[in-house]
This record gives C-alpha cells, sequence and structure tokens, in this order.
C-alpha cells in the first residue's frame, strides 16, 4: 500500500481528503501545519505528499524547498493543493520543483489521478535507475572481463618449466598472465612438441576449450616465471550468460586462434626451412615483445616446434642466420640485429 502524507491546516479539508484518498486504497498520514509536515516526511518518507500552500509557522513553498534538500526525500513527488489559483502562484509552485498544482475546490478524479500518474512516474524513473545501475555492473568488453578476472579469481604462480595444465585434463579454468609467458602445445603425429600459442601480459587463455565444452586440447607450460590469475568454468559460464558481449568478443578471439592455427598449418606445409626459422622468430619476439638487440630466452626446440621443422635443420639455419649478420646466438639466447632483414627472408 502506498502512503500519502497529506499537509493541510484546514481541519475539515484535511479530514476530508484524507479519507477520500483512504477510500482509494492509500495509507495517509496527517500534518496540520509545514514544520510538523517536514518531519513526518523524513520520518515516515512517503511515496508523495500532498500539501497545501497558505499554512501557519512553514508555508507550502517552505516545505517543498526543505524536502528537496534532503536527500532522503528530495525524490518524493510533491503535489500542491492550494486556494491561490493566479498563474504565478502556479509557476511559482512549479518553478520549486513541484510535480503538479491542484486548486481548491479540485474533483475528486483530478486528485487521484494526479496522485496516481506522479507515482506511476516514480516507479518508471527507480526501474531506469535501476537498469542502469544494472549495466554498470554488467561487463561490456573484453578488458573489463579481464579486470573482472583480476578482481574475482586465484593468482597463481608457475616457475620456468612449470605445467599450467596437460592436454586432455578437464578444462576448469580461464586463465588471464599476469606476467611471464605461456606457450600452449601438442605433440604432432612424429612425436614432436608443436607449440600452437604464446600468450603473454594481458592475455587470457584456456576458452576455447570452455566455449567448446571439451577438455584441454593442448598442453600449457610457463616459458619463464609466470604469473596468472585463474577464474573457473562455472563463474566464466555464469558470467557469459549476463554478458554477451564479452561472449561475442570471445568467439571473435576463437576466429581468430583458428586462423592462426591454419596460418601455422600453411607456413609448415609450404614455406622454406629458412622463411619458417625467420618467422617463427619474428613471431616469438612480438609475443615476448622484444625489439632489435634484446635477447630473445627460448629453447631451440621450442622454436623448432613452432616452425615445424627438425631441431637440427633449425640448428644449422640459426648459423646460417648468424653469419649473415641477422642475427647472434648469445649461448641458449638470440639476439636480433636485423629486424628487416628477416622479414625479408623468403
Amino acid at each position: 500500500m502506498k502512503t500519502v502524507l497529506l499537509i493541510e491546516d484546514d481541519v475539515t479539508v484535511r479530514e476530508n481528503t484524507a479519507e477520500l484518498l483512504e477510500l482509494s486504497g492509500y495509507k495517509v498520514i496527517t500534518a496540520s501545519n509545514g514544520k510538523k509536515g517536514v518531519a513526518l516526511a523524513a520520518q515516515e518518507i512517503p511515496n508523495v505528499i500532498v500539501c497545501d500552500i497558505m499554512m501557519p509557522e512553514l508555508d507550502g513553498y517552505g516545505v517543498l524547498k526543505n524536502v528537496s534538500t534532503n536527500p532522503s526525500t528530495k525524490d518524493i513527488p510533491f503535489i500542491f493543493l492550494s486556494a491561490k489559483t493566479e498563474h504565478r502562484d502556479v509557476r511559482k509552485g512549479m518553478d520549486l520543483g513541484a510535480d503538479d498544482y491542484l486548486t481548491k475546490p479540485f474533483e475528486e478524479d483530478d486528485l487521484i489521478s494526479a496522485i496516481e500518474s506522479r507515482l506511476a512516474k516514480t516507479a518508471l524513473l527507480n526501474e531506469k535507475k535501476k537498469e542502469v545501475a544494472t549495466s554498470k555492473n554488467r561487463v561490456q568488453t573484453l578488458n573489463d572481463f579481464k579486470n573482472y578476472i583480476d578482481d574475482h579469481g586465484i593468482k597463481k604462480t608457475y616457475k620456468k618449466g612449470a605445467v599450467v595444465f596437460e592436454k586432455e585434463s578437464p578444462a576448469n579454468y580461464i586463465y588471464l598472465v599476469n606476467s611471464g609467458v605461456v606457450k600452449l602445445h601438442r605433440l604432432d603425429i612424429s612425436g614432436k612438441d608443436l607449440i600452437t600459442e604464446l600468450h603473454n601480459e594481458d592475455e587470457i587463455f584456456g576458452y576455447v576449450s570452455i566455449l567448446q565444452n571439451t577438455t584441454n586440447q593442448e598442453s600449457a607450460t610457463a616459458l619463464e616465471e609466470t604469473e596468472l590469475t585463474l577464474l573457473s568454468k562455472l563463474e566464466v559460464l555464469a558470467f557469459l550468460k549476463e554478458n554477451q558481449t564479452v561472449y561475442s568478443d570471445l568467439l571473435v578471439l576463437l576466429a581468430e586462434h583458428l586462423n592462426t592455427v591454419k596460418s601455422q598449418l600453411l607456413q609448415m606445409a609450404y614455406s622454406s626451412v629458412r622463411k619458417k626459422t625467420a618467422a617463427t622468430i619474428l613471431q616469438f619476439a612480438e609475443q615476448i615483445n622484444k625489439k632489435n638487440n634484446e635477447s630473445l630466452k627460448i629453447s631451440r626446440n621450442d622454436l623448432a616446434s613452432v616452425a615445424g621443422i627438425a631441431t637440427e635443420s633449425l640448428i644449422r639455419t640459426l648459423s646460417s642466420f648468424n653469419k649473415e649478420g641477422l642475427l647472434t646466438i648469445e649461448g641458449r639466447n638470440i639476439k636480433i640485429l636485423d629486424l628487416k632483414g628477416l622479414q625479408l627472408i623468403e
């Protein structure tokens, strides 16, 4: 039941109007002057206020000013009810923020309609506020999804070479890389370890198996000391159900992932050993954000597995690149000297 606060100094008008409102299904609380009305408004927080203008102690304009500056009552619909009929009086009331203005004597239907209208308007506005609040809580972009994972997930640190998950293991988590580098890899038909993806800081992985509802289709291993944030599959699926935009973005990433794998397969099938080696070095450099004259810490076996060539062939090709001044080999590290030269190798 909605509550109406009726502020009216004329006892007859107050009682008759209160009875009318009660018969119409409203709970009515009354005040005989403006000062009492302001106190009752703050105490009861009614759904709507109907207020006379000409009253002792505090007139209707003063009541409106008080309730409109109080955070707990400022959104309550306010209807003036007065014998003052001049246009300037009506305009003054509306300029002060009143929602409606009825003149005495008034028709019963006019008062009920005014109240119903203001209550309906308030309900709609409150619903919109809830929608805005809900939309703010919903994540609309992939970057916000990463922030959500970071805020709600479990952080874990992996040493270099540590296994994050193995092929065919249950796909229980999606992963966000906070620092370090992770490789996704699997064995090809000849038993060689093939790297399918590299993920460094601020990238997510593990979503492919979750979206396809399968076990992990490849293994994941830390290439250096790495910190990851893990969000459980159940939380991911519940989250995506409420955030279709993020779900769409993940589907785009999945499509890009499939295109990348396709390109890798084509490169393995048709490229020369030199081109495969150069392209693979450039891929690692891009993923790990290495530039000219910065050492690339990656094993020969990992390079060979991504390139899809034998380790011995890779070593011979690296030696030739070294002699040509394209790169230099420092123990297990590779330093690119001529980035453009590597890019032009056919």
